[in-house]
């Protein structure tokens, strides 16, 4: 099996497990449903160039806010952030398992994943 077909695998069991939190702690499935593709807003910095393009979907997928806006959902006991935040790490998951992965600067579909054999 390639690293690429496990790395893969990893992330699909991430959104598996991501999503079973999400449904442990009884938030609304439409939510889930209707956010799911939210954080791919962050494609229209491509409409100016791909170096803006490549920052601003990096910002949205990376998971750097998802993992701040969690930790201010359990620290403050509010689900708000704390649905949000499984709802865009879930995202994240589910693009990097179909092979979406980090973009650079120089083209959409150059991605960090592509340097994994």
């Amino acid at each position: 099996m390639s690293l690429r077909k496990i790395i893969s695998i990893e992330y699909i069991l991430a959104f598996i497990i991501t999503a079973s939190f999400y449904g442990h702690l009884n938030f609304p499935w439409l939510y889930f449903i209707v956010f799911l593709l939210l954080p791919d807003i962050t494609m229209v910095g491509y409409l100016i160039n791909t170096k803006i393009g490549a920052l601003f979907y990096n910002m949205g997928h990376s998971f750097v806010l998802p993992a701040m806006l969690m930790v201010i959902g359990l620290l403050t006991t509010t689900s708000i952030p704390l649905m949000a935040a499984l709802i865009w790490l879930a995202h994240i998951f589910l693009d990097r398992a179909l092979g979406y992965g980090l973009k650079y600067d120089d083209a959409f579909k150059k991605t960090h994943l592509q340097q994994i054999a």
